[in-house]
């Protein structure tokens, strides 16, 4: 490992994706997820995001209009993860989710966040989750942060939106 560390200041700007199908796409994550439409290329990509960013989500078809989903085995995209800023935000995503009908492929608690796992149309993994505050965060007995993967309970996440 290097021991020059990126600076701390960096983030993820955006990820883009390639859909087989635009309208399909945006039906789900502006439709459901709720992003806003920032701008569009006519049927072939669009740009969305959550509170007037330019984009934190792209979405085209230039290679992929009517393509089927990467095989399970091969490299790519695991996932993309969409962080929400509370535990009731997430649930908010939880109740649009079930609204819409869209199945979960999972829910966890990781100790430092809250996530639900799911599929977008095109196959690609979503991750829906909060973090908890820092100070809350799991620890083992030398300080160093200890993640782990337990069942999340739905019922008390929908609990919290309320």
């Amino acid at each position: 490992m290097s021991e020059v560390t990126i600076d701390s200041g960096a983030r993820i700007g955006h990820v883009h994706l390639k859909v087989a199908d635009l309208e399909r796409a945006l039906k789900f994550y502006c439709g459901v997820l709720g992003f806003e439409l920032t701008q569009r290329f006519g049927n072939s990509a669009a740009f969305i995001s959550a509170g007037g960013y330019h984009h934190h989500i792209g979405l085209n078809t230039w290679e992929s209009a009517g393509g089927a989903a990467p095989a399970p085995g091969t490299t790519g995209l695991y996932h993309l993860a969409i962080v929400y800023p509370t535990q009731a935000a997430l649930a908010d995503a939880l109740q649009r989710l079930m609204k819409a009908g869209v199945p979960l492929d999972g829910a966890a608690d990781h100790g430092v966040s809250e996530a639900l796992y799911l599929r977008d149309p095109d196959g690609n993994g979503v991750e829906l989750y909060w973090d908890r505050p820092r100070e809350d965060w799991p620890r083992s007995a030398d300080g160093e942060l200890a993640m782990f993967t337990r069942p999340l309970n739905l019922q008390v996440l929908l609990a919290s939106g309320s």
